[in-house]
C-alpha cells in the first residue's frame, strides 16, 4: 500500500468548502444544545426535564430515519442539504424568541418549557435528514479510495465545531445572556446556508429513482444487518453511548456537585469533544485501519472507564481530565466506525444506510440523555454515571466475546481495493 497522505481530502476545493459548512453549522447547533440545556435546567431545577430534551428528539429522529434515507438515495444532496438547513434556522429563531423577555415576559415557565419541546421535536425531524445527506455528500465529493481520510477530517471537523460550540455556548451564557446567545447561533446558521451553495450539485448515483418506498427500507435495513461488520460496530456504539450518556448531566455536576457556574459548564462541555479532536487529528497520521475490530472495542472499553471515573470525580480538574480523555477515545471509535460505514456502503444506498447508523447511534445519543435524565432522578447524577460507565464496559466484553466477525475486523483490505480501483 501507498504511503498515507494524511492531507489527501483537504487537497480538494469542493470539500474543504464542505467542512466549512459543516463547521459552522455544528458550531451553532452545539451551541444551541448547551445553551437549552442550561436553560431548561436553570427554569426548572429538575434533571428530568433535561432527560425530556433527548427524548423530544429521538422521538422524530428515530422514527423518521428510514424515510429520510429512502429520500437521501432519490433526490439531489446539494440542494436537499441547503433545505435542511433552512428550515433549521427558524428553529433556531423561534428559540431565539422564546428566551427574549420582550417576547415571554408574561409567559408562564411551563409555556416557556413545551415551546422549547416543541422546536427540539422540530430539530429531530430535521436531524433524521442531516445525517443521510451530509454522509452522503462527502462520497460524492472525494474519490473512494481517500474515503477514510476525508472521513477522519470530517469528523474532525465536526468535533472541532462542537467543542468550541459547547465553550463559547458556556462563555457567552456568562457574557451576554441566552437571548444574544441564540441570536448569534441564528446567524451563524444563516452563513452556513450561504455557504453551501458554493458546492456544485451533485449527480444521483441511484439507479432505482422511483422504487416504492416499503421495497427501498426493505433492501436498506437487510443489508445493514447482513453485514455483520457494520451490524456489530453500530450495535456496540449504540449500547455504549446509551449507557455512557454522561454528558447530559453536565449542568447538574456543573452546578451542584463541582459547583464551578456557567463557565465551568462550557470547559467540561468542551474538554469532551477537544480530546476527541486530539485523537481524531492523530489517526490521520497513525490510520486505525489494521486491526480495526479490536481498536474500536479497546476504545469504547477506555470510554467507559473515562464515564466511571468522572462520575466518583468531586475535584474540577480530574472531572476536566475524565471528559478530556472519555472524547479521546470516543473519537478514535467514531473515526473507526465512520470508515467502516464508507468503506462498505455501495453509492446507491448510503443515505438508506447512514439512515440506520442514525437509529442505531445517532438516536442512542437524546436516548441515552433521557435515560440519565431519568436514572439521575431516580439514584441521583453520581451513581447514575457510574451505572452508565459500568454498563458500558460490560457490553464491550460481550459484544467482545460474542462477535468475532468484529473483533477481527482488518480494513486494510478494502482500502487497497478501493486504491486498485482507481488507479
Amino acid at each position: 500500500m501507498a504511503k498515507t497522505d494524511p492531507y489527501a481530502a483537504l487537497r480538494i476545493k469542493e470539500f474543504n468548502i464542505f467542512l466549512l459548512v459543516r463547521f459552522v453549522l455544528v458550531f451553532g447547533w452545539s451551541m444551541q444544545f448547551i445553551v437549552i440545556e442550561w436553560q431548561v435546567y436553570s427554569i426548572t431545577k429538575d434533571p428530568l426535564y433535561l432527560g425530556i430534551i433527548g427524548l423530544m428528539e429521538i422521538i422524530p429522529a428515530f422514527t423518521m430515519a428510514l424515510f429520510a434515507g429512502h429520500i437521501v438515495d432519490q433526490k439531489e444532496k446539494r440542494n436537499l442539504l441547503a433545505k435542511c438547513i433552512a428550515a433549521f434556522s427558524l428553529i433556531s429563531l423561534g428559540l431565539f424568541l422564546l428566551t427574549w423577555d420582550e417576547i415571554v415576559a408574561d409567559w408562564s415557565t411551563k409555556t416557556i418549557l413545551y415551546a422549547i419541546y416543541a422546536f427540539v421535536f422540530f430539530g429531530g425531524f430535521l436531524r433524521s435528514f442531516f445525517g443521510p445527506t451530509i454522509f452522503s455528500l462527502v462520497a460524492l465529493i472525494v474519490p473512494k479510495k481517500i474515503y477514510p481520510n476525508a472521513a477522519t477530517w470530517s469528523t474532525s471537523t465536526w468535533k472541532a465545531a462542537a467543542v468550541l460550540g459547547a465553550l463559547f455556548g458556556g462563555f457567552f451564557i456568562h457574557w451576554i445572556g441566552v437571548d444574544k446567545t441564540l441570536c448569534i447561533i441564528f446567524i451563524f446558521v444563516l452563513t452556513s446556508l450561504i455557504l453551501v451553495f458554493q458546492i456544485k450539485k451533485k449527480p444521483i448515483l441511484n439507479p432505482k429513482i422511483g422504487e416504492p418506498i416499503k421495497e427501498s427500507l426493505k433492501v436498506g435495513v437487510r443489508f445493514v444487518f447482513n453485514n455483520k461488520a457494520i451490524l456489530g460496530a453500530l450495535t456496540l456504539d449504540m449500547i455504549a453511548v446509551l449507557f455512557g450518556g454522561a454528558v447530559a448531566l453536565l449542568s447538574v455536576f456543573a452546578q451542584d456537585i463541582l459547583e464551578v457556574g456557567s463557565q465551568g459548564f462550557g470547559i467540561l462541555n468542551a474538554s469532551v469533544s477537544l480530546g476527541s479532536i486530539f485523537s481524531m487529528f492523530m489517526t490521520t497520521y497513525l490510520p486505525i485501519s489494521k486491526n480495526a475490530g479490536k481498536k474500536l472495542l479497546a476504545s469504547i472499553f477506555g470510554f467507559g472507564l473515562c464515564i466511571i471515573a468522572f462520575g466518583l470525580s468531586d475535584v474540577f480538574w480530574i472531572s476536566v481530565l475524565a471528559l478530556f480523555l472519555s472524547g479521546a477515545t470516543d473519537g478514535v471509535s467514531m473515526v473507526i466506525r465512520q470508515t467502516i460505514l464508507q468503506l462498505k456502503t455501495p453509492d446507491n444506498m448510503r443515505g438508506r444506510v447512514s439512515a440506520v447508523n442514525s437509529m442505531f447511534v445517532g438516536s442512542s445519543n437524546e436516548l441515552g440523555a433521557f435515560e440519565s435524565g431519568v436514572a439521575a432522578k431516580i439514584m441521583g447524577p453520581v451513581v447514575a454515571v457510574v451505572f452508565g460507565g459500568t454498563m458500558t464496559l460490560i457490553t464491550v466484553l460481550t459484544i467482545g466475546i460474542k462477535n468475532p466477525v468484529l473483533r477481527n475486523l482488518d480494513l486494510t483490505k478494502d482500502i487497497e481495493a478501493h486504491e486498485n480501483e482507481e488507479a
